[in-house]
């Protein structure tokens, strides 16, 4: 939604309708983007986002306040997916991240809506250096904040949400690896992990982020992928046909799982637009649409 050029949310949900789009997170509670999709059956994910933070875990009411506003007053005309609370938060805030989940839940309890389960969304910057699956762990920072928010989570049964980009990792250091094992393309094996054999970067990161999560408390706790994706111009490897074949593979790939968990992987894809309020680079040309409604590229999301 970073965007002055964008389409009234009603026309986006359309395009969700054509699509065959079936979920949809925003950032922040949006009155007119949840209005859009009432009714629809299209599933929201919905962020408490990170300038509230402080807030919602200083004050249950201000949680209960919350809840009241931006899930009850849709609910259940809106198919809420979940509520993400706070997006890659790092630092001092990270502090107010369980006291804020613990209070939007027991609102949502209070409220009659406690299967709507609570969750944050994770950078996979938090996993720190670039290691094999079996060698993974979050950063010393991220050890301090990760295992009381696995806890919140095994203990509510809700997933862990995390971006996953392959495109970060290869453009960081290109010298380091054959593009096609972040596109998808390689032929076979390329990091041999154990008894674990990785064709594709995507895999590698997920599994990597299961296993930290396996050594912070979080044995059983669903990663869902919050958001993945390659941008088409602006850096190194954006083009449009190499975030076609990310985008399209991605697809087709994430009903099959990892080395590690098979099984389907729920998967954000990031973004529906270009986005022209973001900074200049990469960070404008996410987008599979550009705001003229128009295809970036060709895909197919069945």
């Amino acid at each position: 939604m970073s965007g002055d050029n964008l389409p009234p949310p009603s026309t986006v949900i359309n395009m969700y309708k054509a699509n065959g789009i079936p979920l949809m997170r925003i950032y922040a509670p949006d009155q007119a983007a949840l209005q859009a999709a009432s009714g629809t059956g299209i599933r929201v994910v919905v962020g408490a986002p990170n300038d509230v933070l402080s807030t919602l875990a200083a004050s249950p009411a201000a949680a209960a306040s919350w809840v009241r506003n931006n899930v009850e007053a849709y609910y259940p005309s809106v198919s809420f997916r979940c509520i993400c609370v706070g997006n890659e938060v790092s630092g001092a805030a990270a502090g107010d991240l369980v006291p804020a989940m613990e209070n939007i839940g027991a609102a949502l309890a209070a409220a009659g809506l406690d299967g709507i389960k609570v969750t944050t969304s994770v950078s996979q910057s938090i996993l720190g250096g670039y290691k094999p699956p079996s060698a993974a762990d979050f950063t010393d920072e991220a050890q301090g904040f990760m295992g009381p928010v696995l806890g919140f989570l095994a203990r509510t049964g809700a997933p862990l949400m995390a971006s996953v980009y392959p495109y970060f990792t290869y453009a960081y250091n290109p010298s380091a690896m054959d593009l096609s094992y972040a596109l998808f393309g390689a032929s076979g094996t390329v990091v041999q992990d154990g008894s674990y054999g990785y064709q594709n970067l995507f895999d590698e990161t997920v599994d990597s982020f299961y296993v930290a999560m396996g050594k912070h408390g979080g044995d059983g706790v669903t990663l869902v992928v919050s958001e993945s994706g390659w941008p088409s111009a602006g850096g190194v490897a954006a083009s449009p046909e190499n975030a076609r074949i990310y985008n399209q593979n991605l697809i087709n790939h994430v009903g099959k799982g990892t080395p590690r968990h098979p099984g389907a992987i729920e998967t954000i894809l990031f973004s529906m637009f270009n986005e022209n309020l973001k900074e200049d680079g990469v960070e404008q040309n996410w987008g599979l649409f550009y705001p003229n409604m128009q295809r970036v590229y060709p895909i197919s999301f069945n």
